[in-house]
């Protein structure tokens, strides 16, 4: 078997040059995987896996004792920038926030490497990992083991593992009618990133990026354990469109966004009108846009927003009127200003409408 040549560093290539797609823009769209699953045969599921695949929820939950549940989950893709340590951080950190959105803590994660080495330098794969690492650091768990493989595109990301009381689990399809929606962080990551790919990205917008997309969804698990929030989820690679569509299947009721308060990256309606879209944006949009109804007029831009991915998104989280206060306060506390209300849980039947 002969081996691919090592890399030297100098002659490598921008790492997004490498990416068919970055970040959580390389998810496979969500008609053609929910297509994918159906063709999968189902196992019999144990009484003690509280959460699986049927709601397409964040991360597997097993309960181990009356109060101890383990949760499970893996997240991994192709370069959204083009320096290896902020990739590897926001890699990492949009994994471990499928922990946050259960209402879990973490407790260790395992890194999934994939290189071209013959392309890229032992010293650039090694601040792709020393990236992750810093995540882990920020996030108060190892780095515990991994695997990696050569790859012809550089991928990165982890399988996370947190604990939590089974009572204080928050799954994706809890929301109940009356809910108001609260939704973390601003909206508009794709549309950044395809900026970036294109060189067209300044320093103020790679600056705003890599905040929201490094800052870890710490909220969860004290969100989890108030009585009046009944669901969450994160915002990721289906964009707000799939991801409160998603909610609102697991529940079987209606979900209304405002979407005059949805919360906005300062650059991405601009960059929008610019043209800077991913491709990912359409695919989502073919797969769940017939699914969404409007009572205001939308633009181009504003379906490209709904629909763009979001690469370690902010939590949607749905809870009784009467605790939105202290969500909020608690979105404040862990350093979440822009988190905002952005809507209810209404009506007797699935589906999206924007107002």
């Amino acid at each position: 078997m002969s081996l691919s040549p090592v890399a030297e560093p100098g002659s490598e290539p921008r790492l997004t040059s490498l990416s068919h797609g970055g970040g959580c823009g390389c998810k496979i769209a969500p008609g053609v995987l929910s297509g994918i699953l159906r063709g999968t045969s189902t196992l019999p599921v144990p009484e003690a896996l509280l959460v699986g695949i049927e709601t397409s929820d964040d991360a597997a939950v097993y309960q181990l004792n009356e109060h101890q549940a383990i949760v499970a989950t893996t997240d991994f893709f192709m370069p959204i920038v083009d320096d290896p340590v902020d990739f590897g951080k926001i890699a990492a950190t949009n994994a471990i926030s499928d922990i946050y959105a259960m209402g879990a803590t973490p407790i260790f994660a395992l890194a999934l490497v994939g290189m071209p080495i013959n392309v890229l330098s032992v010293e650039t794969i090694g601040r792709i990992l020393e990236g992750g690492s810093l995540a882990c650091r920020a996030a108060g768990i190892p780095i515990a083991g991994g695997h990696t493989i050569d790859s012809v595109e550089a991928i990165y990301g982890l399988v996370a593992l947190g604990i939590v009381d089974p009572a204080h689990v928050k799954k994706n399809a809890a929301a109940r009618p009356g809910d108001v929606l609260v939704f973390g962080k601003p909206l508009g990551v794709g549309i950044y990133s395809a900026a970036l790919k294109k060189e067209q990205l300044g320093a103020d917008g790679y600056a705003q990026m890599i905040a929201t997309t490094t800052k870890l969804n710490t909220p969860g698990p004290r969100l989890a354990r108030l009585p009046g929030v009944h669901a969450m989820t994160d915002v990721t690679g289906f964009g707000l469109g799939g991801h409160a569509l998603e909610m609102s299947r697991g529940a079987g009721k209606g979900i209304r966004i405002d979407w005059d308060s949805v919360p906005m990256l300062p650059l991405a309606a601009g960059l929008a009108s610019a043209g800077f879209i991913t491709g990912a944006s359409g695919r989502n949009w073919a797969s769940y846009g017939a699914e969404i109804s409007f009572a205001r007029a939308m633009s181009p831009v504003d379906q490209a927003l709904l629909s763009d991915p979001q690469t370690s998104g902010g939590l949607l989280v749905a809870c009784a009127p009467e605790g939105v206060a202290e969500v909020l306060q608690i979105f404040r506390e862990e350093g979440f200003a822009a988190a905002a209300v952005v809507g209810a849980v209404e009506g007797t039947s699935p589906g999206l409408t924007i107002a």
